[in-house]
This record gives structure tokens, C-alpha cells and sequence, in this order.
């Protein structure tokens, strides 16, 4: 069994993880029968665990959206798609790891699946680039998207990067204009589309492929306009300020589904997906499942209008300077 990394507000079960393996330990090595001790052990953990996680707070939750055992893009595709064919190449100059896609059935229903993928460890991280994907990445993803339109083939997007390359070479190949295009395009397309944030979603990087129909997140990931880091680099010059900027930003999928942002929260085992990641699998398998299902079923006209006026309504708010909290636009 792989070693679970913790987290630091993980650390009070530290102890009750060691004694639940001394007693498996045991059991294994003698024939004490040790059931009991073990089902109020793991118990015990399992009632701490919820404690901790539905008292996370938005900085906490960024933990755990990063998190390195989290299940990543092909995780999730090797968990409940069949018949998984990559597609390679922006045609044009490059093949970018940090953005994949391809065909595949989600039960009998094809589908083009398009998502960032990170690494595991710094090996693999690099060779991903972090899931920080550079203009031929988003130039991929729209021959991908291009190509489901042709064939309409139900677009499932897999949002999870801390934002879009910004090295020199990446601007220098049109970065900006790359994920411009993406987002005007998207809203031409005449398939339904659906995007699920399954860790971290960041800036112009996640919108990349964000302009959906049905916008779905995991309880623990996140979604925002830009780093908390950054943003507290921006306001205050003191990257330290980071959880002050996380709670500032409003980037928890209770706080994005209350503004309208979202469509979806979907619910996490308990610890997160990297505790259960075949739990969170089916999970998700189940809200595709769903919304594909009411999309399909809706004319491309309106299911192309409705696109349009649910990014449309984004950006409202209401003032607080006002007694009845007039909506604003």
C-alpha cells in the first residue's frame, strides 16, 4: 500500500494511522484477533477526518486541491471510460503534455474528453509542465473540440492547472490570443459541453477550456481568477497574506454555486478524492452521466443560447450600499 502523504491539518491523525497499522500488523503476524480494536480504531479516524474537512478553510482547500495523490485527468479516464484513443498535436508546431485529450465512451456514449494533467512527482511534473499548458496546448484542445463538432461527439472537460504557461516563448507564441480563441470558439460549438474544475482552477489557463454548458466542481477544489499567492503579491506585495486573499476571492465550490458561477458541487469521500479515489470516480461518472443526458435532449440553438446567457450573467452582484441589495450589472 503507497504511503499517504498528510497534509498539515492532517496531522492530528497521525497517531491513529500508526496504531491502526501496528494493529494490522499484528493481526498479520499472529492469529490475535484484533477486529474489534481496529473497527473503533478506523472509526475513530474516519469521525476525526470529517471534522477537519468540513471545517477546511478556503486556504486549506487549496491544499487539498493540489494535493500530489489527488486523482488526476487520466486518472479519472482510466476509471470510467472505455475504448480510450489519445489524439496528439496542434497541427502546427507541437504536442503539448500538459493539455491531453482524446476519444473514448463513457458506457455507451462517445465523447471527446479534453484536460490538464500534472505529474506525480517532480519527474513527471516537469514533463507536464506543472499542467501549466502553453499556447500549442490550447491550440490542440480547439482541433479537438473542432473535431468532436464535426462528429458530434458530447465535449467533457477536465479543468485542473494553477493557470496557463507564462514563460517569454509562451507569449512570444501567442498565449493570450490562443486562449482568446478558445473562449470565442467555444461558444460556436454546436455539441454539448461540460467542464468539471477536479482540482485546481486557475485564471485565464482554466477558462481555456471552461466555457461550458454545465460547469461542475469537486467539494475541495477550487476555481479563481488567479492564485491566492499571486493576488496577495499584487495587493499587499506580501505573498504571505496568501489565506487572507484565498477567503477574499470567493473560490470554494459553496461560494462559486451561491454566486452562480457553478452548476455543481459534487460531493468528496471523506479526506478528499485522494482518500477514495474510485468513490470520486463514480461520482463524477454519475453527473456526466446526468447532464449529458439533459443536454442532448436540447436543440443546438438553445442549448448555443443558453451558453451565451449563462456567461452573460456572470459579473452580477449585489450592493450592499442598497437596503433591498439591488442587482447589479
Amino acid at each position: 500500500m503507497a504511503r499517504r502523504y498528510l497534509l498539515e491539518f492532517e496531522k492530528p491523525l497521525v497517531e491513529l494511522e500508526k496504531q491502526i497499522e501496528q494493529i494490522r500488523e499484528l493481526a498479520r503476524d499472529s492469529e490475535v484477533d484484533v477486529s474489534q480494536q481496529l473497527l473503533q480504531l478506523e472509526t475513530l479516524a474516519a469521525r476525526r477526518r470529517d471534522e477537519i474537512f468540513r471545517a477546511l478553510t478556503p486556504a486549506e482547500k487549496i491544499q487539498v486541491a493540489r494535493h500530489p495523490q489527488r486523482p488526476s485527468t487520466l486518472d479519472f479516464i482510466q476509471m470510467f471510460c472505455e475504448d480510450w484513443i489519445e489524439l496528439h498535436g496542434d497541427r502546427s508546431c507541437s504536442d503539448d503534455s500538459a493539455l491531453v485529450g482524446g476519444i473514448a465512451r463513457i458506457d455507451d456514449k462517445a465523447v471527446m474528453l479534453i484536460g490538464q494533467q500534472k505529474g506525480r512527482d517532480t519527474k513527471e511534473n516537469v514533463a507536464r509542465n506543472f499542467g501549466m499548458a502553453k499556447p500549442g496546448g490550447y491550440r490542440k484542445a480547439l482541433r479537438l473540440m473542432n473535431h468532436a463538432d464535426r462528429f458530434n461527439l458530447p465535449i467533457i472537460c477536465f479543468i485542473d492547472t494553477p493557470g496557463a504557461y507564462a514563460g517569454l516563448l509562451a507569449e512570444e507564441q501567442g498565449q493570450g490570443e490562443a486562449i482568446a480563441v478558445n473562449l470565442r470558439e467555444m461558444f460556436r460549438l454546436k455539441v454539448p459541453i461540460i467542464a468539471t474544475v477536479i482540482g485546481e482552477g486557475g485564471s485565464g489557463g482554466a477558462l481555456g477550456i471552461g466555457v461550458a454548458d454545465k460547469l461542475l466542481m469537486f467539494e475541495h477544489s477550487v476555481y479563481t481568477v488567479a492564485s491566492p499567492e499571486a493576488c496577495a503579491s499584487i495587493l499587499w506585495r506580501d505573498a504571505g497574506k496568501a489565506p487572507e486573499a484565498a477567503s477574499a476571492l470567493k473560490i470554494t465550490g459553496t461560494d462559486l454555486l451561491t454566486l452562480g458561477i457553478v452548476d455543481e458541487v459534487i460531493k468528496e469521500p471523506s479526506g478528499g478524492n485522494n482518500w477514495a479515489p474510485l468513490q470520486a470516480g463514480e461520482a463524477l461518472k454519475q453527473a456526466l452521466l446526468k447532464y449529458l443526458m439533459e443536454l442532448s435532449a436540447l436543440p443546438v440553438q438553445t442549448l448555443r443560447d443558453k451558453r451565451y446567457e449563462k456567461f452573460r450573467r456572470i459579473g452580477s452582484f449585489l450592493e450592499p450600499s442598497t437596503q433591498e441589495g439591488q442587482l447589479i450589472s
